[in-house]
C-alpha cells in the first residue's frame, strides 16, 4: 500500500462512463442482484474493460465484466486464495484486520488485528498488506506494524498467533513489509516502503536507510536485492522464475522494473518494464502498486485506472477500469477468477488464463 497522499486521488470516471454501481445493503455487503440458473449469484456489475490489443483477447473474454462482491473497507489489500478453506483472505491495512470471502458464506472477519499487536499506536496504517501462502498452505503476512514479515500459526475466532519469519535485517526491524512472493526453491522475496509509518522516510522509528527489496532464504539469510527504488511496492516472479518485478509507487516515477535473478537470489541493476507516467498525468487515479503475473507471463498490475494488464514484452494490453485508486490482485477459485482490492471494494473477474504456478 502507498500513502493516499501520492495517489491522484481523483475519482473522475475513466476512458468514458463507467457502470453504474448498486447501492450497498450494508457496510461490508452487497447483496446478488440476482441467482443464476447454475446456481452461482450474480453481482453488480462494476467498471469498464479497456482492451487495446487484440491480444487481450488471449486473455480476457469480449464479455468479460467485473463484479463488486463487498464494499465499506477503508483500503482493501493482499489478497490470497487459501485452497485448504477454498475462500479469499484480504487485508484492510489502516483497519488492522483481514477478511475472508467465499461463494458459500459471504464476508466475515479472519483476523483481528492482522498486522500489529502491540498497543503504542504510532503507525498510520498499522495493518497487515500482501497476503501469501507458504508451500505447505500457510498464510504468510507482510506485518505493517509488527514491522515483519509472519506466518499465522493458529487461529481461535478472529485471534490470531503469529511466528516471525523475517523480523530484522543487519539486526535493524524492517520500515513496513508491504508485498511478497515465494519462489520454487523456497526463497521469499518481498518489498520494505515506509507506508506503515506516520511522516513515512521522516519518521524517527526508521532503522533503514532504504526502502528496499529484499530476498530471505530458507536458511535464514536475508540478502537486500536493491536499494535504489524509492518506494518499491508490488513483487512477483516470472513463470520461469529468471525475472523479478517491482512497481514503484513514485509519482515522479510511477515504473514497474524487471531484475534479472541470479543463482543466489540477487540481481542485477535492473530496468524499466513499464512507464505508467502518461496515464497518471492524464488523470487517471492511482500509481502502480500490486502485481500479478499469469501463467503466460502477461502482467496483472495495478496503476493509474486500475488493473493494467502487459505482455511478456511491456506492451499494454488492456486496462480494467475501476475509476478509482486500485491496490492489488490475485487468482482464486480454479485459478482462473481474478480478486481485486479495489479501494474500499472487492472485486472478481472471470479470466481465461490461470495464474502464474496455480
Amino acid at each position: 500500500m502507498k500513502p493516499k497522499s501520492l495517489f491522484v486521488l481523483s475519482a473522475s470516471l475513466v476512458g468514458g462512463a463507467l457502470a453504474s454501481m448498486a447501492e450497498p445493503t450494508g457496510p461490508h455487503g452487497l447483496s446478488p442482484v440476482r441467482t443464476s440458473p447454475y446456481g452461482r449469484d450474480i453481482y453488480p456489475a462494476h467498471g469498464v474493460i479497456e482492451r487495446l490489443s487484440p491480444a487481450l483477447d488471449q486473455v480476457l473474454a469480449p464479455n468479460a465484466k467485473m463484479e463488486k462482491l463487498a464494499d465499506g473497507f477503508v483500503w482493501s489489500e493482499g489478497p490470497v486464495w487459501l485452497r485448504r478453506e477454498n475462500s479469499l483472505v484480504f487485508s484492510d491495512v489502516p483497519a488492522n484486520k483481514a477478511y475472508r470471502w467465499s461463494n458459500r458464506d459471504g464476508l466475515s472477519v479472519y483476523l483481528d488485528p492482522s498486522g500489529y499487536t502491540g498497543n503504542i499506536h504510532h503507525f498510520r496504517e498499522p495493518g497487515s498488506n500482501g497476503l501469501t501462502t507458504d508451500s505447505k498452505g500457510n498464510l504468510v503476512l507482510c506485518q505493517h506494524g509488527n514491522r515483519q514479515i509472519a506466518r499465522l500459526v493458529s487461529r481461535s475466532g478472529t485471534t490470531g498467533t503469529f511466528e516471525p519469519l523475517v523480523p530484522y535485517f543487519n539486526g535493524r526491524k524492517f520500515n513496513s513489509p508491504n508485498d511478497l512472493c515465494f519462489a520454487r526453491n523456497g526463497d521469499l522475496y518481498f518489498t520494505d516502503p515506509p507506508y506503515g509509518l506516520e511522516g513515512l522516510n521522516k519518521n524517527p522509528l526508521k532503522e533503514l536507510i532504504n526502502n528496499g527489496v529484499y530476498v530471505a532464504h530458507p536458511d535464514g539469510r536475508v540478502v537486500e536485492v536493491t536499494g535504489s527504488m524509492t518506494f518499491p511496492n508490488g513483487i512477483a516472479l516470472s513463470p520461469d522464475q529468471k525475472n523479478l518485478y517491482v512497481n514503484q509507487s513514485d509519482p515522479s516515477a510511477p515504473v514497474t522494473r524487471v531484475f534479472t535473478l541470479k543463482a543466489d537470489g540477487t540481481a542485477d541493476e535492473g530496468k524499466v518494464f513499464f512507464d505508467a507516467r502518461d496515464l497518471a498525468q492524464a488523470g487517471r487515479p492511482g500509481m502502480p502498486d500490486g502485481l500479478k503475473v499469469d501463467a503466460l507471463g502477461n502482467l496483472w498490475s495495478t496503476g493509474p485506472g486500475g488493473v493494467l494488464i502487459l505482455s511478456p514484452t511491456g506492451e499494454h494490453l488492456g486496462t480494467l477500469l475501476t475509476g478509482e485508486p486500485t491496490a492489488n490482485c490475485n487468482w482464486g477459485e480454479d485459478g482462473t477468477v481474478l480478486y481485486i482490492t479495489s479501494n474500499h471494494s472487492l472485486l472478481r473477474i472471470q479470466t481465461l488464463v490461470r495464474g502464474a504456478g496455480l
